[in-house]
């Protein structure tokens, strides 16, 4: 087995009295934020790798820990190595807290990356800005994350979930005809309530003719879909994760409902959709899904190609997926953002780097972080399963996380500069 073959396992398994020690050992200038060294920054995440979660979002961390290896191996930034640690919390807010702590206390890590879900990020959202270590690109998208006067530290990555709906049912508008019925599915929680106003705002308060919920510990959504083939809904928008998106579809085939399904982000990918339902079944009940993104997941695109070469060389044989794509470029996203931060980062340079506007990712459009806002993106594009192919279709929307209008999108995407490694 090759280097790159194991570097990604070293990534996520370093232990915290390593770490300790080698922070400890080091008195350099370069030392004097947590987690830098002379050689190495360390950052560190929560995710579910066990747990209800886990099937559909364990895949996310392994595409950080392949990027970050790949970028090791052009020379990291600015001459330094990133170790990655990763802690699995089952997808439980109580669990979250406690590795979290364990991060920024045993770990010392220079910043939190990528915290999965909104009740378990949440939970520690305050712990983070009380300590001042940088919260980056928690993976929901949450509102909560854009608020820099109570939570100067903490920096959005997924459009949020109001945009993505608003977004989501003014493209419903303009394709369903003046038949269409409206209805949505949601998780009991904000990523369902600030969906559902989404929609509100877009096909107005009684555009909808039935609003259904489900909670993550449910085994079912029988009544649920019920309740919309009773409704005649048949423009069905989901604020689920994958494993429920896939739950929703399959059980209405069982039902010989047929629909339009409209889906967030992030429950939208099709290969991870296809995992759950079954290659033999899945491009029959998916085609025509419909979903809102904002990451390049094109076959054509050049980050696809990109992504692809990593994760065949560093991924240890783990499948291609949007958790892959969404994982890399979340760590692009912050390699960039560590570059800009300067050669002896400290953890105030790189809040200075994210809200000077030089940081772009590598979405669909560039970041639009400012000292004013820490939002990510300001819209989505829409994709469409055609033949077993999920891609996008036509213009990409903006508007805001309010009652702004929704407006085409006609702007330049970032394209990958260097091998995808940010310049230093």
């Amino acid at each position: 087995m090759s280097m790159h073959r194991t570097r990604p396992r070293t990534l996520a398994v370093v232990s915290a009295g390593a770490l300790a020690a080698a922070l400890a050992g080091c008195s350099t200038p370069a030392a004097s934020s947590p987690g830098v060294t002379d050689d190495t920054i360390v950052v560190g995440t929560h995710t579910p790798l066990t747990g209800p979660a886990a099937a559909g979002y364990s895949s996310i961390s392994k595409a950080v820990a392949a990027y970050f290896a790949y970028l090791n191996d052009q020379g990291g930034i600015h001459g330094r190595d990133i170790e990655y640690v990763v802690k699995d919390d089952g997808y439980n807010p109580a669990t979250t807290q406690t590795v979290v702590r364990e991060l920024v206390q045993e770990d010392q890590v220079f910043a939190v990356l990528n915290g999965l879900g909104t009740p378990t990020h949440g939970s520690v959202l305050d712990y983070l800005n009380e300590n001042e270590v940088p919260d980056l690109f928690p993976a929901s998208g949450a509102l909560l994350w854009d608020d820099p006067e109570a939570y100067p530290w903490t920096f959005a990555y997924n459009v949020d979930y109001t945009t993505e709906a608003k977004a989501l049912a003014q493209y419903a508008l303009d394709e369903g005809g003046d038949d269409a019925v409206f209805c949505v599915l949601g998780q009991d929680d904000d990523y369902g309530t600030d969906f559902v106003a989404g929609l509100e705002t877009v096909l107005g308060a009684d555009g909808l003719a039935v609003a259904e919920t489900y909670a993550v510990s449910d085994q079912d959504v029988t009544a649920q879909i019920g309740a919309m083939q009773a409704a005649g809904c048949t423009h069905n928008f989901l604020a689920t994760v994958n494993g429920f998106t896939a739950r929703a579809v399959g059980t209405a085939a069982k039902m010989s409902y047929p629909a339009q399904w409209l889906a967030s982000s992030s429950g939208g990918d099709y290969p991870t959709l296809v995992g759950y339902l079954g290659a033999d079944v899945a491009p029959v009940l998916l085609e025509g899904f419909v979903s809102a993104n904002y990451l390049p997941f094109s076959p054509d695109s050049e980050w696809v190609a990109l992504f692809q070469q990593v994760n065949e060389e560093y991924n240890d044989g783990e499948p291609f997926t949007g958790n892959t794509v969404y994982g890399m470029s979340v760590a692009y996203t912050f390699a960039q953002a560590l570059a800009a931060a300067g050669e002896n980062p400290t953890r105030e340079s790189l809040v200075e780097a994210l809200e000077s506007g030089d940081v772009t990712g590598n979405g669909l459009m560039p970041l639009a972080f400012s000292a004013d806002s820490h939002r990510s993106f300001d819209g989505v594009g829409i994709t469409v399963v055609a033949d077993g192919v999920q891609d996008y279709v036509g213009t990409a929307y903006t508007t805001d996380s309010g009652d702004g209008a929704v407006e085409p999108y006609d702007g330049e995407a970032p394209a990958p500069e260097g091998g995808g490694v940010p310049a230093t």
